[in-house]
């Protein structure tokens, strides 16, 4: 049982939230409401200890872990920590439309939105492609239809005979009513139904395909439509947000829609040019190294970046260049390396105000 799906509220709903969630709950299931609805009670208890862990901060943190023993959480339940004083009236006015909707007549509620996750790699990524994103959703009950009670005839209700008022006399004045029985229906309330409880949803396990769209960043999010929580009272389902997790390249480094490359470089490369093969998202491409090139100098490979996901032009690829020095272990190189300083004598440190000796 996951305690958020019981409630109805995301991973990352707030304390505010989890309390607004109870109490709409409460106001339908408690056992003070519902007398000898077993049913109601047994659904209460379910929802108040859902309340009681995830309302408390280190239960909560230890539930989302997977670390909560259920022997730790209190059984105790009722509605502590609640001030009902001002809205008192409110709950039981609740009951009494709860009463009337035997016809189901309740306000329409949309549905939450769900939320996930997935994972991509950096390839992927680049390309888009479908995916399958596994979940766990509130759907419409099968049962019932969504109605939250038993099929069946509507039948007068017995106390007022159908007419949905009750009246009684005191002296010469005759007054009139509602029903308290039908809510002013005229009709009786059809029990509950037996599978969700007279939730009218119920969880169901679901998987889907999505598209994902070249280029997209990490953290990006997919919303599908109608996907998410189903509506009560008829209302339209949430929206399924997917959010895109992308994996770290080992040789590109994303800056919005450019890819960033570092390729290592030999000195003669730098010193007197070369073309030299760097990787791609389309494979190999060939880079141009000028004569005289510095450590850290960049060059840039037009559209060879990510496509870009809002439809623009495709990002470029950009190459810093980073100058290897060779392993000098022969006396003939080390020769070589001294003839060439002596034929370039150029101060390299001039800019720094002292001399090389």
């Amino acid at each position: 049982m996951d305690f958020y799906i019981l409630l109805g509220i995301e991973r990352g709903a707030t304390l505010n939230d989890i309390k607004r969630a109870y109490k709409r709950l409460a106001r339908r299931y408690h056992p003070d409401i519902n007398p000898g609805d077993r049913t109601a009670a047994a659904q209460f208890r379910q929802i108040a200890e859902a309340y009681e862990t995830l309302s408390d901060p280190d239960r909560r943190r230890r539930y989302d872990t997977g670390g909560l023993d259920r022997s730790q959480v209190d059984q105790t339940f009722g509605f502590e920590g609640f001030d009902f004083s001002p809205t008192f009236g409110d709950l039981f006015a609740d009951v009494l439309r709860q009463r009337q909707g035997a016809r189901n007549d309740g306000v329409p509620e949309r549905g939450a939105d769900l939320h996930q996750s997935l994972s991509v790699p950096f390839e992927e990524a680049m390309r888009g492609g479908a995916h399958q994103v596994a979940f766990t959703r509130h759907d419409v009950c099968r049962t019932c239809q969504g109605t939250g009670r038993q099929r069946g005839a509507e039948s007068r209700c017995l106390h007022c005979h159908g007419t949905g008022a009750v009246k009684s006399v005191r002296g010469h004045m005759i007054f009139s009513k509602p029903c308290a029985h039908c809510g002013g229906s005229g009709q009786q309330v059809p029990a509950r139904c037996p599978a969700c409880g007279g939730a009218q949803v119920e969880v169901r396990a679901e998987a889907l395909t999505i598209q994902v769209p070249a280029g997209l960043a990490d953290g990006a999010r997919v919303r599908v439509a109608g996907k998410g929580h189903a509506g009560r009272n008829g209302g339209d389902p949430g929206d399924l947000y997917v959010t895109i997790r992308v994996a770290p390249h080992p040789l590109f480094r994303r800056e919005g829609d450019d890819l960033h490359l570092v390729v290592p470089v030999a000195v003669h490369e730098a010193a007197l040019g070369a073309k030299v093969e760097v990787p791609s998202l389309e494979g190999y491409a060939r880079l141009r190294v000028p004569p005289g090139t510095q450590s850290g100098q960049r060059f840039r490979l037009r559209e060879r970046g990510v496509p870009s996901a809002r439809g623009g032009p495709r990002g470029d690829l950009v190459v810093e260049v980073r100058l290897v020095l060779p392993r000098v272990l022969d006396e003939r190189s080390k020769e070589l390396l001294r003839e060439f300083g002596r034929l370039n004598s150029e101060d390299v440190r001039k800019e720094l105000g002292v001399r090389t000796p």
